[in-house]
This record gives C-alpha cells, structure tokens and sequence, in this order.
C-alpha cells in the first residue's frame, strides 16, 4: 500500500511538473500557405497549420481542386462504404478533400482521405480559435498500422474561412487552391542547421522504433552532408526534473541523478524491474558526450555511426544496454574514453551537470522556435519539422533550407526533387549548338541566370538573351558572332577586347551575328583604280595586277614600273652601303684622333716631369738642410 503510494505521489508530482510547464510553454504551429487561385471572390493568401503526419512538400507546392464530399465529410470512416472515390481523372487537377473536424483522430481522416485517392486532406475546424497542430493520436496497435503509412500532406483552416469554401462548392463554384511550403522553413545561406531530439531507450513503442529506424536510414544522407559542410547537426536529448518533495524517494532515485536534477520515465513503466529511467540519462549524456568529443576532433559525423552501432550491439532486449558495450562501441570507432568520461562527469554529485543543464535550457522555446515538449523533434533553421520522420520526408525539409542555388548534389537528385530543366529547358535562354543554358535547377525550382562557362562570363536577362563578355569570350562559341571557314581562312566578326559587339571584319558587312557578307571591292570601286590596275574580287579581299611589266604598290593603289622599282631598289642600297661606310669611317677617326691624343699628352707629361714637379708627385724632403739647421 505504501509503495502504491508513493507510486501516486510521484506521479502527481511529475502531472503538477507537466501542468507548469504547459501554463509556461510555448508551443509555434508551423504554417504553410494557403492560396486560392478561383473563384474571383475568394482570391486571396491565408495560413494553414501543417500536419504532424504524412509528407508535405517542404520547398515545394500543389496545386488542386477542392471537393467537400455529400457523405462522410468528417472522414472517420472509409470512403470505401460510401462508394466514393477521389480519385483524379487524366490530365485534371489533383483532388484535394475538405474533412470537418471532430469525432475521430486527425490521422485517421487524412488516412482514409488517403485510400480514396486523394492527394491532399484539408481540416475545417469546427472551433474560432488560433489554428493548433494536427498531431498523431496516442499509440495503439490500430493507429500504428496507418500513422506511418500516410504519404499525402494535410493542413488545419480556420473555421470562418472553411465555411467560405463550403459555400462557394454549395454554389456550384470551383475552388482552385495551391498548398505552398516553400517558404515553411527559412533559407538565408548556403549552409543549413538542424536538430534533432532524440532518445537513447529502445523500449518506448512505436515511436521509438519509428525513431530508430529515422536514425539508421538517414545516416549515410547526413554524414554525405555534414562532411561537405553544407550541414550543421547537433543532437539533443529531452529530460525532467523530479519534484524536491520526492528526490529522496525510491523511485526518484531509480528515474534520476544528480539527485534528482535529470529524469527520464522507465522504460519497461515498471520499477521493480529492467532497466530504470537513470539507466536512459545516463546513456543519453553518454551520447551527447560521444557527439562533443568527436566535433572537437573535427568530426560530429561519428556521432551517427555510435548511435546506430549502439543500437545494433546493446539493445535492451539482450540485457546489453549497459556502459561494458558502450565502451566497446566507442573502441570501435577510435573515439577518445577517457575523454568521454570526464565528459559526463559524476551522476551520483550533488550538483548540475553541465552538459545536461545546457540540454534542459535548450529546450525552451528561442525565436520562432516553440518549446520542445515531445519526442522525437526535428528542428531545421530554428523551425519545427512537421510530418512523418522518414529519410525522404527529412531530406525534402533540410534542403528547402538552403539559399537557392548552393543545395549540395544530394538535394538535386531524382529522389528528391524534379528537374524542371529537363522540361522545355526550364523556359530560360539556351544556345543548343553550345550546350549552354541558363537555366540553373534549385530545389525549390528553376532559376534563369547567364552563366560563367570556360571563364566567360555570359550577360543578359537569362530568359530570351545572353550574350559572352569579357577577355576570352570569343573562346566559347566565337562570343556568339559570325564566323566562317573558306580555302583554308578564317575570318570572324567577334573581338576579344571585353565588348560585346559583333562588328564584322574588313572585308565584310552585315550585323555580325547571324552574317557577314564579302564586300566586292572591284565593283564598288573602292581599290585598284589605277589606269593600268585589274581588279578580281575575292572573299574577304581582292587581288589588284597591273598590266605588262608594272608592278601594283597596294600602300599607294598605284603601278609603277618594274625597272623603276629595281633602279629605286639598286639606289636605295648603294645609298645604304655609302651612308655605312660614311659612319663607320667617321667612327674610325674619331676613335684614332682620340687615340693619338692620348699619346701625345703623355709624352708631354713625361718630358715636363724632368725639370719641374708635377702635382702628382710627391715631395722628396731636404734632408741636408735639417743637418745643416
């Protein structure tokens, strides 16, 4: 009776802990938008609240048609019983379904939505309040069998707004509506943050397998993303406190440390047996441990292979989630023990862990952010991730994050996304003879942007025109002008000097894009007008001959006579050879006058020196006259 007691007392502690936190909490709906297109009297752009289920299109759209079904219109039943199919006919808009609110689980509406072949479930809310979030039911073996089986996005409308479109489909109206998220989580840059809280038990139920599953599906994309850099992933892990009036007791003890600062629930929800709840946080601050030594070495991506390692080797149902596999998991991975260890610290203190009270911090609410209350949570750029925690679903949410066109390769593929370039060339500007485009596909769609090839630099709208500028255009398709090849030469109307302009060559006229044509010199009488001078056109040119032994002089459009050419040849270089010989002669005279005056300058100096001194020579001391003194 006593320990039953203590049992309530404990847990009356931790529902008046519960309680608080939601008094205090704060908890953000993520929204998407939702626009109608028709009729004219509803046009316009109004929230939604995005479901906690299904796949919704982060950086994409849908568009639809609205159908409010005669029977059934809360959808807790199958569509099936009713003959009712919403299926859409070839080529039609997909068939989105107004559901009412109330009488059975959010999922389950949208499940059997689902199987009548819908392509998205809208919610009208049957209450004036803030739109909440759709959220799974409480597991059981009936919800579980459909929960992860839902694939087609669901949102919440307000209730004033829902009865808009019901009555405009009651007048007989078609209601065209989109479903846009691409703008559900912010993309600033090129790298993309995420969280994800997380819980090391194995034996909570289904959301703790869905849980393990995501983590060992999503490794290989994550590791892809964080060793690129295009990524930066941190693991958190959700824990409680328990109440001061019962850290002394039993069951504080076994679900806490630290005396009582750090709680998780047990796992088998049974205290006299299995693992306890301490068990859990002491493994959760292992992990977050593993994740803080392996990013101070420059490598948070092993947090990835510890986790599902330790998955795989020390599960609960063996009796090896323990510290003795633990140890041999982080030796496997080369990761530093003892580092690990001074990590964690001591659970048994009467004190704060560090690393845990950051995580309790952590978990309220910064910014847009709401507080983190349930497990498991997705947070990617600061904003919770709404729907169904599978790899495909994940990834689509990561890469809506990035700034358009820096996604990593791993965004782009088929899997992911659909290449909007590959149809009609994305409606931006090509050169096919070139393979050049400018169209640049994105996650959250096409761009049409002149590109940079070999160097170049192409400008222009990216839409109907781009042309080649700066040093080096002429390399990629001759800058986009004429050019043409005839017996051997080439002649081009494009000039590699930084311009963008084609100007056809001497020689040729035209726009120098699409043609030049060959100038005949001859006939337009521009050369070769000399009396004696016959003129013959050629492509790109002309060839001027004289008539008899002239010889045409092109510099001067003239003819002159051969002999008279070599007589003024034979001149020039004897004129040459006298003016050398003239300068060489001078050169020589120079060279012997200065020679010869040099030598008598000498002889001079010399002669001079035998009857007086020179102020180049030294005087010689008279030493007579001192003996004589």
């Amino acid at each position: 009776m006593g320990c039953a007691k203590s049992r309530f007392l404990l847990f009356l502690g931790f529902m008046l802990l519960t309680q608080n936190q939601l008094v205090i909490g704060r908890f953000v709906v993520e929204k998407n938008s939702f626009r109608v297109t028709s009729p004219e009297s509803l046009k316009g752009s109004h929230d939604s609240a995005i479901g906690n289920f299904g796949i919704p299109q982060y950086g994409g759209r849908m568009a639809g048609t609205v159908v409010y079904p005669k029977q059934n219109r809360k959808g807790c039943n199958s569509f099936d019983d009713f003959g009712i199919s919403f299926k859409s006919r070839p080529g039609a808009l997909p068939t989105f379904v107004l559901v009412d609110r109330g009488d059975c689980f959010f999922a389950l509406k949208v499940w059997n939505v689902q199987n009548a072949g819908a392509s998205a479930v809208l919610v009208a809310d049957n209450v004036e309040e803030p739109l909440i979030t759709m959220d799974t039911p409480e597991e059981d073996v009936q919800s579980a069998k459909y929960i992860q089986n839902i694939t087609i996005p669901s949102a919440l409308l307000h209730k004033t707004f829902s009865e808009k479109l019901k009555q405009a489909l009651s007048n007989g109206e078609m209601l065209n509506v989109n479903l846009d998220w691409r703008e559900s989580v912010p993309h600033p840059d090129e790298r993309v943050e995420y969280e994800l809280w997380t819980n090391s038990n194995d034996e909570c139920g289904l959301k703790c397998d869905i849980l393990m599953d995501f983590v060992k599906d999503f490794k290989g994309a994550a590791q892809i993303l964080e060793k690129g850099g295009f990524t930066q992933f941190t693991p958190h892990y959700i824990t409680w406190y328990c109440p001061t009036a019962f850290t002394i007791s039993k069951q504080c003890k076994s679900q806490c440390i630290n005396h009582g600062r750090y709680c998780a629930p047990d796992p088998e929800q049974d205290f006299s047996s299995g693992y306890d709840g301490k068990d859990v946080v002491i493994e959760n601050l292992r992990q977050l441990c593993v994740f803080k030594v392996a990013n101070e070495t420059q490598k948070p991506w092993v947090w990835w292979d510890y986790v599902t390692d330790f998955q795989i080797r020390c599960p609960m149902k063996e009796k090896k989630y323990n510290k003795e596999c633990a140890d041999k998991v982080i030796r496997s991975l080369g990761l530093d023990s003892e580092n690990i260890e001074k990590c964690m610290g001591d659970p048994n203190a009467d004190s704060d862990n560090p690393v845990l009270k950051e995580e309790q911090d952590a978990q309220i609410g910064k910014g847009s952010r709401g507080d983190v209350t349930i497990l498991p949570t997705l947070v990617v750029n600061n904003r919770q991730y709404r729907g169904k925690l599978a790899k495909g679903a994940v990834l689509k949410a990561i890469c809506s994050g990035f700034e358009e066109t820096t996604e990593p390769a791993v965004c782009l593929s088929g899997d992911v996304e659909t290449n909007e370039c590959l149809n009609n060339n994305g409606g931006c500007w090509q050169d096919k003879s070139a393979n050049i485009s400018a169209c640049k596909d994105t996650y959250r769609g096409r761009v049409c942007e002149c590109p940079f090839t070999d160097g170049v630099q192409f400008k222009g709208d990216g839409y109907t025109f781009c042309a080649a500028s700066g040093p080096g255009r002429c390399k990629v398709n001759n800058g986009g002008c004429w050019h043409e090849t005839r017996d051997g030469h080439t002649f081009s109307a494009c000039l590699d000097d930084g311009d963008t302009k084609c100007v056809c060559p001497p020689g040729f006229k035209g726009d120098g894009v699409k043609s030049c044509e060959d100038i005949d010199e001859c006939d337009e009488k521009k050369v070769c007008q000399c009396p004696e001078c016959s003129c013959k056109d050629t492509w790109g040119g002309y060839e001027c001959t004289c008539s008899e032994d002239l010889l045409y002089i092109r510099e001067h459009d003239t003819c002159i006579s051969k002999t008279t050419a070599q007589v003024k040849s034979a001149w020039a270089a004897i004129w040459f050879i006298l003016i050398g010989l003239a300068i060489a002669g001078g050169g020589a005279y120079m060279v012997y006058k200065y020679r010869l005056r040099s030598y008598m300058d000498s002889e001079i100096r010399a002669i001079m020196s035998q009857y007086m001194p020179l102020d180049s020579q030294s005087e010689v001391p008279d030493h007579q006259s001192e003996d004589r003194a």
